[in-house]
Parts: structure tokens; C-alpha cells; sequence
């Protein structure tokens, strides 16, 4: 009888590890480990959030403090990048930067997953006139270009990083809705949501414990994404003045304010044009990443 009971237990063990082995997030990770250049997008996100958390305790120099008796240094060991025409570290206002673009895209992304993932799930699960009047707005939102379009609302709300966020929110929204509306129409004649329907769930509790965690590996996707369209948005913004404004150590801030030196100090607008491009690049990869590692359509090879 001893025996038998651990042979019992054994095999209830093993069939507990062959559970968790073959959950659908951990077969995403060990199909993301493998794939590399996920991995190496992955660490540049991870050495992106490190910076933004430790930017005080990383930058050399305070990034506000002007010094115009140290105007247009080159690189040096005090200033590893030089100083910009103000007499300020170039390295320390990229690390500060760091910040500025993490809090674009994860404010943004935020709003636009709130409102996205609401109406996308409503006009999805009822359908009908919801539905039509839904999927109207998303059209309308979507014929106009991401850019142009956050461009025309700067314009209205005026410049400052505060309407940066609500109007990169405001045209990143759509996309995610569209998403999670065709989601939620192929996931709601499943077998669980008529049963959770026959034991007198509502519609709300349908929506939100069944049909949106169904949902969550194309938003993941989708919003890791949609960070680095934000922050490649926010310095093009920043760019033509309408987005963070001086002396705010922006990326796109910084760009600008570097054309009129690009002879003379060409590190200005090369080395935070770097910062934009390596973590533009890192997301970007680790977005495709994980968009085939959720996909249960893709396959080893």
C-alpha cells in the first residue's frame, strides 16, 4: 500500500509539472527565449526602464543647470557626450530623457488600452447598432494619419507634455478597439461564455473574467508596440515645438535645438537621435518578439 501510494503521488507530480510545462505563458517565454533578437530587444527595454528608475543616481550633472562658461564642450571625462550651447550635460539630459519617453509611452498606452479595450469589447460583444456606431468612430479615427493627426490636436490643445499624452492616447485608441472588438466576436460563441451564460453570470462579469483575459496576448502585443510609436511620436512632436517644451530634457527637444550646431557640435543631435533609434529598435524587436511567441499559429521550427 506505501508503494502504491507514492507511485500515485509520482504520477499526480509529474502530471502537475506536464501542466505547468505546457502553459500557454510559459511556452510563450521558452519560444521567446529562443527567438534572439527578442532577447536583445527585451534587454535594451530593461536597460531603457533601469535608466528612467536611476536617472538621478546615473546622470553626472544636474540636467537643468545652465553654464555658459562650459558652452559647446567635446566629450571629456566630466562630460562623457560634451555640453549642448547652454553649458548643460548632453549624457545627463539623455538619461533624463529616458524618463520623459518611458512616461509618454506608458501614460499613453494606458489611456488608449482603457478607452481601446472598452468599446473594442462592447461593439464586439453586442453587436447590432453598438457596434455600428463603434466601429464608425474607429473608421473615422483611422482614416486620418497617426502623426498629422496628433499634430492638428497639439495644435488645438497647445504645446506641454500633460497634451502630448492625451492626444498620442487619442489616436492610438483605435487600433487597440478594432483589435479586441474582432477578438471578442470570434470568442464569444465559445462553450465556457454560454456556460458562465447558463449559470446567470451578467454581461459585465461575462466580459471582463472571460472574454478580455482571452484577449490579452494580441493587447500585450499590440501595446508593447504602441510605447515605442508614442515615444517615436512624442520626439517628433517635441521636434517642431509642440510637445515638451524647454528646459524639459526631451529626446525630440534636444534634436531641435541641435540643427542650427550640426557642423559645429554634431553630438547635439547625433548621440539623443541615437537614444531614439536604439530604443525605438529595441521595442520594436521585442514586440515582434512576443508577437510570435503568443501566436498559437506559429510554430518551431
Amino acid at each position: 500500500m506505501a508503494l502504491q501510494n507514492k507511485s500515485v503521488q509520482k504520477e499526480s507530480m509529474q502530471q502537475k509539472e506536464e501542466v505547468e510545462i505546457y502553459s500557454p505563458w510559459r511556452e510563450a517565454w521558452r519560444k521567446l527565449k529562443k527567438n534572439k533578437m527578442a532577447m536583445v530587444g527585451l534587454g535594451i527595454t530593461v536597460l531603457l526602464v533601469i535608466v528612467a528608475i536611476l536617472a538621478p543616481y546615473i546622470a553626472l550633472h544636474d540636467p537643468l543647470k545652465v553654464d555658459l562658461m562650459k558652452s559647446l564642450q567635446p566629450p571629456s571625462s566630466e562630460y562623457p557626450l560634451g555640453t549642448d550651447r547652454l553649458g548643460r550635460g548632453i549624457f545627463s539630459r539623455i538619461v533624463h530623457g529616458a524618463r520623459i519617453s518611458l512616461r509618454v509611452g506608458l501614460i499613453t498606452q494606458s489611456i488608449a488600452l482603457i478607452i481601446g479595450v472598452t468599446l473594442g469589447a462592447l461593439a464586439g460583444y453586442y453587436g447590432g447598432w453598438v457596434d455600428e456606431v463603434i466601429s464608425y468612430l474607429i473608421n473615422v479615427f483611422l482614416a486620418f494619419p497617426f502623426l498629422l493627426f496628433a499634430i492638428a490636436i497639439m495644435a488645438t490643445l497647445g504645446p506641454g507634455i500633460n497634451n502630448v499624452f492625451l492626444a498620442l492616447a487619442i489616436v492610438s485608441w483605435p487600433g487597440l478597439a478594432r483589435i479586441v472588438r474582432g477578438q471578442v466576436m470570434s470568442l464569444k460563441s465559445e462553450e465556457y461564455v454560454e456556460a458562465a451564460k447558463a449559470l446567470g453570470a451578467n454581461d459585465f462579469k461575462i466580459i471582463l473574467k472571460h472574454l478580455i483575459p482571452n484577449c490579452m496576448a494580441p493587447i500585450i502585443v499590440t501595446v508593447t508596440l504602441g510605447v515605442a510609436s508614442s515615444i517615436l511620436a512624442e520626439a517628433g512632436l517635441s521636434f517642431l515645438g509642440l510637445g515638451a517644451q524647454p528646459p524639459t530634457p526631451s529626446w525630440g527637444l534636444m534634436l531641435s535645438s541641435g540643427r542650427s550646431f550640426i557642423r559645429t557640435n554634431p553630438g547635439m543631435m547625433v548621440y539623443p537621435g541615437l537614444a531614439i533609434m536604439v530604443t525605438i529598435l529595441g521595442l520594436n524587436l521585442f514586440g515582434d518578439g512576443l508577437r510570435d511567441a503568443l501566436d498559437p499559429k506559429m510554430k518551431d521550427n
